[in-house]
């Protein structure tokens, strides 16, 4: 029977010319290699290559058998380095889900980062924003979530990313840039500028308007951060944005942020974590992830002091 072995037999007797260098090419004995020849040989009916020319020369059928080399040798090499990827966890798929409109701004840097170490992994991001993302990911739905809400359930860890700090987002020209202290009571006056979320998933009814029992005048929804930036610099109301945001567009003087003072002096902040099943660890392109959101939130700029 024909064996990928004797493929590459063939192929080093015609790379080196003789038994002696393609039996040190292939680890093998002269012995070895002419015991190969002498099955394809016999199998065939005809000598496959002879031996007694200086270089060693191939008959018709040692050609066609040259032929058939040339086209499942190359094959057969991808096929191993793929599976060698897969067995050591270097191949696979990660889908990612986020409950930040705006995390994509320093994330997607990072999966580029990453893909230049991990050319084989796919990186695909789930549809839409989930009403119920925790028991998505426990149901793997996909398999990694960005929030800065986390939940305890079985078999799903956190990871904290960084701790960012939530800030007001106001028009240069809005009255409330002259006052030294904004006061929720002064906010509830206006037009919130958010996310289409639940209110109950943004920062700033969770932990300002909510616990205090107050409603902003309105809620106006944007999916893109461009359009809210573009509504709140022209005086249509307030934007509560987490500082990585903010910063790009105070320093193009858009628009002026405040921190939160009226929640504690270091204003409103938060942290965002990872949230993964523990089962995706024993896979090393995840691990490989998280060590590189690791070495991220190890370097993250602080916006503001």
């Amino acid at each position: 029977m024909l064996e990928i072995r004797h493929l590459k037999t063939l192929a080093a007797l015609r790379e080196h010319g003789s038994l002696v260098a393609a039996a040190n090419d292939l680890c093998l004995t002269p012995s070895a290699i002419s015991h190969q020849l002498k099955e394809l040989d016999h199998w065939y009916g005809v000598e496959v290559v002879n031996r007694r020319s200086r270089p060693v020369t191939f008959s018709n059928v040692g050609q066609r058998l040259l032929q058939l080399a040339d086209e499942v040798l190359p094959q057969f090499q991808v096929t191993q380095s793929d599976i060698t990827r897969i067995v050591h966890g270097q191949t696979g798929r990660i889908i990612f889900s986020s409950e930040c409109h705006s995390c994509f701004d320093w994330l997607m840097p990072l999966l580029n980062q990453y893909r230049q170490q991990y050319p084989d992994v796919d990186l695909d991001f789930a549809s839409g924003f989930q009403a119920n993302p925790h028991e998505l990911l426990q149901n793997a739905e996909f398999d990694l979530l960005i929030t800065a809400d986390p939940i305890a359930m079985k078999g799903v860890e956190y990871f904290p990313i960084f701790e960012y700090e939530s800030r007001l987002v106001l028009s240069n020209t809005h009255t409330l840039v002259r006052k030294e202290h904004v006061l929720l009571e002064d906010l509830a006056e206006e037009t919130l500028i958010t996310y289409p979320v639940d209110k109950h998933r943004l920062d700033i009814m969770a932990h300002l308007f909510i616990p205090a029992n107050i409603q902003p005048k309105n809620i106006r929804t944007t999916e893109l951060t461009q359009m809210l930036i573009q509504l709140v610099a022209s005086g249509r109301g307030f934007a509560a944005l987490p500082d990585w945001v903010v910063y790009e567009y105070e320093q193009k003087g858009w628009v002026t942020s405040r921190r939160f003072d009226c929640v504690a002096a270091q204003g409103l902040r938060r942290t965002l974590y990872a949230g993964y099943r523990t089962e995706e660890t024993q896979k090393s392109y995840f691990e490989g992830f998280l060590k590189q959101l690791e070495k991220f939130s190890q370097k993250r700029t602080v916006y503001y002091q």
